[in-house]
C-alpha cells in the first residue's frame, strides 16, 4: 500500500531530543509528524533493565513537564513511564515502527520513504513530502563492531541487559569504560564470573570517578578477572580467544577464555548513511557538517540534532544539551517558514 501526505516539518527519531522538537512544532502551530523505527525513546528501552542515568531529573525534561522521581537521579523504568505520559498528554503525532529508509533533496522540501512494521500497517510503505526536516536518530542503533569471527552468535550482545541468567555462568566483558564497568560490577554482584578484556593498558579515562575505585577493587581482590592490552580474535560457543600483548617483551600469549556470554561493550556511532544520502557533508570521526547556532546542516532545510550529527563523537552530546539543539533547531525552522508563507505568491 503506498499513501503520499505533505508536512512542513519531519522528525526522525521519537527519542527525548525528537519529542522536544515535536512538542515545540506542534506549539507553533506546524504540521508536523514523528517518524520513529522503533518505540517511543527506543534507545532508552535497550538501556540495561536496572539502570539509573547519571544525570539529575531536571536535565532530562521535555517541553516544561516536570519528571517526578524517588531519587535525584531517575532510573530507566521512570523515565520510560515519564516519556511515555509526555507524549500521551501532548497528543503528539508519531509513527511507531516506522523506518525512514530513503531522505532525498527536492526543489522545495524532501521526499521520505517510510516503511511500517506493526500489527496493524505491517509492510506498509509511505512516500512523505516535508519542507523541513529534522534528524534526531541518536547513535545506539549502531555498536562499533570487533569484526572478528563469532561476533554474530547468538551468545554475544552489544548490549547489555540484567545479571540476574548469569549467576555461576562464566561471563565475558570486552570494552572498559563506564557501561562496561556497570555491566561487570552488577554481574559480579549477581554471582557471575566476570573477566574483562580491554585493547588499552587500564580501564578508559572516561570511566565514572565513583565507579573506578569499586572496580579497581574487585580486580585486586581477584573478585573480577581483567586483561589489558588484549584483543580478542574470536568468539566461539563456549570460549573467548584473545592475544594479550606484553609490550616490555614484545610477546603475545594466546588465551583461550572459558565463556557461556560475551558483552561487547566498544560502544556505539551515529552512522551517517542516511544523512550522507541525502547531501549531508560528512566530515572527521562521521560528524556531519552543521551551523551549530541552528543545527541546520549544508543541505538548507535538514537539521541534525542531539548526537546523531556527531559520528563516534559521542561523548560530546547527551539529552540535556541535545534539548537545547531541539530548540535552537525548532525556532530556526519556524522563522524560516513564515517567511517562505512571505514570499509564496497568492493563488488568484
Amino acid at each position: 500500500m503506498n499513501e503520499t501526505s505533505t508536512l512542513d516539518l519531519a522528525i526522525i527519531g521519537a527519542g527525548p531530543i525528537g519529542l522536544e522538537a515535536a512538542i515545540l512544532a506542534r506549539r507553533h502551530g506546524l504540521n508536523y509528524e514523528v517518524f520513529e523505527a522503533g518505540a517511543v525513546v527506543n534507545a532508552i528501552y535497550n538501556y540495561p533493565t536496572y539502570m539509573t542515568f547519571f544525570t539529575t531529573s531536571e536535565r532530562l525534561e521535555i517541553g516544561g513537564h516536570p519528571l517526578i522521581t524517588a531519587t535525584d537521579k531517575p532510573t530507566r523504568k521512570e523515565a520510560l513511564d515519564y516519556y511515555r505520559k509526555v507524549t500521551a498528554a501532548e497528543q503528539l503525532n508519531i509513527s511507531l515502527y516506522s523506518k525512514v529508509t530513503a531522505l532525498v533533496q527536492e526543489a522545495h522540501g524532501f521526499a521520505l520513504t517510510v516503511e511500517t512494521k506493526n500489527g496493524q500497517a505491517h509492510g506498509q510503505i509511505r512516500s512523505v513530502y516535508a519542507r523541513k526536516v529534522a534528524v534526531a536518530t541518536g547513535y545506539f542503533d549502531t555498536p562499533k563492531l570487533l569484526g572478528i569471527p563469532g561476533e554474530d552468535r547468538p551468545n554475544v550482545s552489544h548490549y547489555y541487559s540484567e545479571a540476574h541468567a548469569f549467576w555461576q555462568r562464566p561471563v565475558t566483558i570486552i570494552g572498559a569504560g563506564s557501561s562496561a564497568a556497570d555491566a561487570a560490577l552488577d554481574l559480579y554482584r549477581a554471582g557471575a564470573k566476570v573477566t574483562m578484556i580491554h585493547r588499552g593498558d587500564s580501564f578508559r579515562h572516561s570511566l565514572k570517578y565513583w565507579i573506578r575505585p569499586n572496580l579497581e577493587n574487585r580486580v585486586k581482590e581477584g573478585s573480577i578477572t581483567a586483561h589489558f592490552n588484549t584483543t580478542v580474535q574470536e568468539i566461539t560457543a563456549d570460549t573467548v580467544i584473545a592475544h594479550k600483548h606484553h609490550q616490555d617483551s614484545q610477546t603475545t600469549d594466546v588465551l583461550h577464555i572459558p565463556s557461556d556470554f560475551s558483552f561487547a561493550l566498544t560502544g556505539y556511532y551515529a552512522a551517517p548513511d542516511l544523512l550522507r544520502s541525502a547531501g549531508v557533508n560528512i566530515g572527521e570521526n562521521h560528524a556531519a557538517e552543521l551551523n551549530h547556532d541552528t543545527y541546520e546542516s549544508n543541505v538548507p532545510g535538514l537539521y541534525v540534532l542531539g548526537s546523531a550529527g556527531f559520528g563516534t563523537r559521542t561523548s560530546d552530546v547527551f539529552i540535556e544539551n541535545g534539548l537545547v539543539h531541539s530548540r535552537q533547531a525548532v525556532d530556526d525552522i519556524v522563522t524560516k517558514l513564515n517567511a517562505e508563507a512571505v514570499l509564496e505568491p497568492v493563488a488568484s
